[in-house]
């Protein structure tokens, strides 16, 4: 697997059961959501190995073509859609892929894997885990938004049917308007998943009380999944 995404990883205990492959958002890289590891108040509970990757380098044509860390390119920006390069999100969404097939390698089940992203990131986390052939332990969507609904239509897969779901957003959001977030979530909703919403009074970005609501409901998932083992 030598074209893996490079990493950052962060293990709160030796041996992990549980994985959570984080992605940043646009022009960040993998480092931008280390911090949130000790908030998430999961010292004590079972060993999970957090993966941050880094994006590749890519021309972004809302950016004026500069090249910067993308998940995919973003053909244009308005406050009430995207329109996205779609071979982009199934190229990174094959690159995911690979890095849940190196847990599984690594002794961790698709079923305690997370799949967890921000803003572009957050987009290639729900195509990635609502089209995964095997069931996943959750989505963590923050203040994001679904870049093609139409790939979820055709390839959404009953193996995540009922993947659990933590979606959050900024109220104050400027860069991915709040209406695109709940759009999202109406939109799966309408498609029969469950979806947990949260909204904060921030801009785009993270805050405390959601990242430690956020370390709740992982804490939450990892109880229920050890109690069914």
């Amino acid at each position: 697997m030598d074209d893996l995404l490079p990493a950052i990883e962060i293990e709160t205990a030796a041996m992990p059961r549980y994985s959570v492959i984080w992605l940043h958002g646009l022009g960040a890289d993998g480092s931008d959501f280390e911090s949130v590891v000790p908030e998430l108040g999961l010292a004590g509970g079972p060993g999970v190995r957090f993966v941050f990757p880094h994006a590749p380098q890519i021309p972004v044509t809302c950016n004026g073509g500069y090249v910067m860390p993308a998940w995919y390119d973003i053909v244009s920006l308005d406050a009430d859609s995207r329109e996205v390069d779609a071979a982009g999100v199934i190229a990174s969404r094959q690159a995911i892929r690979r890095l849940i097939e190196r847990e599984n390698q690594r002794g961790v089940p698709c079923a305690r894997i997370f799949v967890a992203g921000f803003s572009q990131g957050g987009a290639v986390a729900y195509v990635t885990a609502l089209t995964h052939a095997e069931s996943l332990a959750g989505v963590i969507a923050l203040s994001t938004y679904i870049p093609t609904p139409a790939l979820l239509e055709t390839e959404a897969t009953g193996a995540n049917r009922a993947v659990p779901i933590f979606a959050a957003h900024g109220e104050d959001d400027d860069v991915v308007s709040p209406e695109l977030g709940i759009r999202a979530r109406d939109f799966l909703i309408r498609q029969g998943y469950g979806v947990e919403w949260h909204e904060y009074p921030m801009p785009h970005s993270v805050c405390l009380e959601e990242v430690q609501e956020i370390g709740r409901w992982l804490g939450a998932r990892m109880a229920s999944s050890e109690g069914a083992a």
